[in-house]
């Protein structure tokens, strides 16, 4: 990678870890101001990343899909509500912060032309100096494909690669050249190239078996949300998919090692007076004790980034709540540790480019 603006990381005696905080890009919290707010905020008690995530446009009803976060299957706050488009807000997000790396989490990758949107976080990377990572996924809305059309959704899986693949060789090569099964260039410039050597680095999201062989064999890291009706990914859970994950990276020539583990999770510390909750209480959701608890279970399955969603749509609130964990929960796991440490940058996945003798053009 190239200039890496680092956080300030937990060296354990597993694995280094970092943390970030997903920003509330919908409902009644997505106003500039506050979404400026928190990502400040954040970004001065030292959080590793802000993510933002993504939906261009919605339907009056979804029909045709079922929204695969929620037991009820309903997208949480109904669909018409205000949603900031991510690769703007990361733009703008670029100049109102120093330090925490900026993502999507995740962008739906066959929603843009994959030049255009190659271009366009190679920009951000360039403002942001560097900070830049790219949560992609394939997308779950039928009629949102329909709306913008985008190519089949049937065939998102295979079209997600495609342009994933073409986005590295615009990110590394020059003059771009590659031809793909859904997309193919000849003889561009794409121009200017992200800061980070190697390009941006890609997590996939998800953890259907897809998901996952795409991880193993192309992904940068693995990005699942762990809350997964109708369970949460726990840690058993998670441990047998990241072997799977692994496995697949061995038979693609790769060290397993070099994908970076995540997760994302809602997160909620209670204050310092409070008492552990009697019974079972959701995971990452407790006393700064409990959280740094569940922390050290993922920490030692190699997990080494967490991103943390927030519980509630009150702006004074999702504040008090960051702050909590920065003062509360962070010191118990530094001190676990024995201190801070550098995180390592992860290797890209492979980056190969084929040339043909076609001009450039979209292929349905």
């Amino acid at each position: 990678m190239g200039r890496r603006v680092p956080g300030n990381p937990i060296n354990s005696r597993r694995t280094v870890v970092e943390f970030g905080f997903s920003l509330p890009g919908r409902g009644p919290l997505a106003s500039i101001d506050v979404v400026l707010k928190l990502a400040e905020k954040a970004d001065a008690l030292r959080f590793d990343s802000l993510f933002v995530t993504d939906h261009v446009v919605m339907p009056v009803a979804s029909g045709k899909s079922v929204y695969p976060y929620t037991t009820s299957g309903q997208f949480p706050g109904g669909l018409a509500q205000d949603y900031l488009e991510p690769l703007t807000t990361l733009s703008h997000l670029a100049h109102a912060t120093r330090r925490a790396r900026l993502g999507v989490s995740v962008l739906v990758v066959p929603y843009r032309n994959p030049l255009l949107q190659a271009k366009m976080l190679a920009t951000i990377d360039v403002l942001s100096k560097g900070r830049v990572i790219l949560g992609a996924g394939v997308g779950w809305l039928r009629e949102e494909f329909e709306a913008l059309g985008a190519p089949p959704f049937e065939e998102r899986g295979r079209v997600t690669e495609d342009y994933i693949k073409l986005m590295r060789a615009a990110w590394t090569t020059d003059p771009v050249s590659y031809e793909g099964k859904h997309y193919s260039v000849r003889d561009v410039h794409v121009l200017p190239k992200p800061v980070q050597r190697g390009g941006i680095p890609v997590w996939i999201g998800g953890h259907t078996g897809a998901a996952l062989r795409r991880a193993g064999t192309i992904g940068d890291g693995w990005h699942p949300i762990a809350m997964r009706p109708p369970a949460m990914l726990g840690p058993d859970e998670y441990a047998a998919k990241v072997r799977e994950i692994h496995g697949w990276a061995r038979r693609a020539g790769r060290d397993p090692k070099s994908i970076t583990l995540t997760i994302r999770v809602p997160m909620e510390v209670r204050g310092r007076n409070a008492k552990a909750a009697a019974g079972d209480r959701p995971p990452f959701q407790g006393t700064a004790d409990e959280i740094a608890a569940d922390i050290r279970r993922y920490q030692a399955l190699g997990v080494s980034h967490f991103v943390f969603d927030h519980t509630v749509q009150e702006q004074r609130a999702v504040l008090a709540n960051i702050e909590r964990f920065a003062s509360d929960v962070r010191p118990k796991l530094s001190r676990a540790g024995g201190g801070h440490g550098t995180r390592a940058s992860s290797t890209r996945a492979g980056s190969k480019t084929s040339s043909t003798k076609k001009t450039a053009r979209r292929r349905s």
